[in-house]
């Protein structure tokens, strides 16, 4: 009987994305190259070049060097307004991963955001508090209208059992229409018809701020965003909380019969996601922008749920992949005119990210197989030697 020979192929993509200890970045990594060169084929099925237009949205994000800046622009600066764009994106991310390690779906972060921004925006953004008082407590109310709002899509759910997903869609266009009626009634502005900008003193972000030359949009939000995602790890991996949420999300009926209050905590899991797509809303409307446009919801607010999946609900690989999707958002416009490429290319190749993402369970199954059709061939092949 002939030796059976190992598909080389098989062995390459057993040898790289076989080890199941790394499989948790591996996997999504190798589902992002894939995605990547699918956008590359459609960005060259198009007639442009794909490489120029992978650099060009490198370059909107001050990640490339762009081949000349105008005034008090330079590298650094596009990188920290890119900053300023990724901070809310990592809070609203956060807030769904909370919420999914509870086995809960929390599609209300936008809202959520609004009512926290909208809260915020009227109390300190056009107040005459002096910044240090004023930014601290723009971060505190924030996190406490988004915590309240959150908590109730909880109590709803353990009180009446509500499904949070409707519930939370319906507080979307609550919250939506009653912010828009109060902005288009006492806080307009007549030119931009949005709501006034709020005073610098209260702004999360320190627009236009001159450094050797250069302007820079410094986020003061980036930092508390690193540090809430390593403080969630921290309580997921190391406490008994983080413990409880997990036994929750994962068998409810189990923690119930462990003597985990499962409704209660739901309600404070809610409280916890809501409190932190809050933070995300002060830093959306009152860093990255300065004002409220009424009737819209923020797609921040959706786009991080896709994070989240992306991230496997970890504080760690949220950092990563929302970093990844706000490279897509916020470089599309230079890639636009700089490539030539509709803005919405850009979204295309989001939506292949985190279409080929989704497969990650199909892709481990796929490396499962082939490493135990590799260890079968091996083993015949060895039994045919020895006889």
């Amino acid at each position: 009987m002939k030796k059976r020979k190992v598909n080389p192929l098989s062995k390459i993509f057993v040898k790289l994305l076989g080890n199941e200890k790394y499989q948790v970045i591996t996997i999504p990594v190798f589902a992002i190259l894939i995605s990547l060169i699918v956008g590359a084929v459609v960005i060259a099925a198009l007639g442009k070049d794909p490489i120029s237009a992978y650099t060009n949205l490198l370059q909107g994000c001050g990640l490339w060097p762009k081949p000349k800046y105008a005034g008090g622009k330079s590298m650094a600066t596009d990188f920290f307004s890119f900053m300023n764009y990724w901070t809310p994106m990592i809070f609203a991310s956060l807030a769904v991963a909370v919420a999914l390690k509870a086995g809960l779906f929390n599609i209300g972060v936008s809202g959520q955001m609004l009512a926290a921004g909208f809260v915020s925006t009227i109390l300190v953004g056009y107040s005459t508090l002096a910044a240090p008082i004023a930014k601290p407590l723009v971060i505190i109310i924030a996190a406490a209208v988004g915590g309240l709002v959150g908590a109730f899509m909880g109590w709803l759910k353990y009180k009446f059992n509500i499904n949070e997903v409707v519930s939370s869609i319906m507080i979307n266009y609550i919250v939506q229409y009653v912010v828009a009626f109060f902005i288009n009634t006492k806080y307009v502005d007549p030119v931009s018809r949005q709501s006034k900008n709020v005073s610098e003193a209260a702004r999360l972000t320190l627009m236009s701020t001159e450094i050797g030359g250069f302007k820079y949009d410094i986020p003061l939000g980036i930092i508390l965003a690193v540090i809430v995602a390593l403080i969630i790890k921290f309580v997921l991996d190391k406490t008994t909380f983080g413990y409880e949420i997990a036994t929750v999300g994962l068998n409810r009926k189990a923690a119930q019969y462990a003597g985990i209050n499962v409704g209660r905590k739901m309600v404070v899991y809610m409280l916890i996601s809501g409190g932190l797509a809050g933070l995300a809303g002060a830093t959306y409307y009152l860093g990255y922008f300065s004002s409220i446009q009424p009737k819209v919801l923020s797609a921040t607010g959706f786009d991080a749920i896709a994070v989240s999946l992306l991230g496997n609900s970890h504080p760690l690989g949220i950092l990563l992949s929302s970093f990844l999707i706000s490279i897509m958002g916020k470089g599309k416009t230079y890639m636009s005119s700089s490539a030539g490429l509709d803005a919405e290319i850009a979204s295309v190749i989001t939506g292949l990210i985190l279409l080929f993402s989704a497969c990650g369970a199909f892709i481990q199954y796929k490396v499962k197989r082939a490493k135990d059709n590799i260890a079968e061939i091996e083993k015949a092949n060895k039994v045919e030697v020895d006889k």
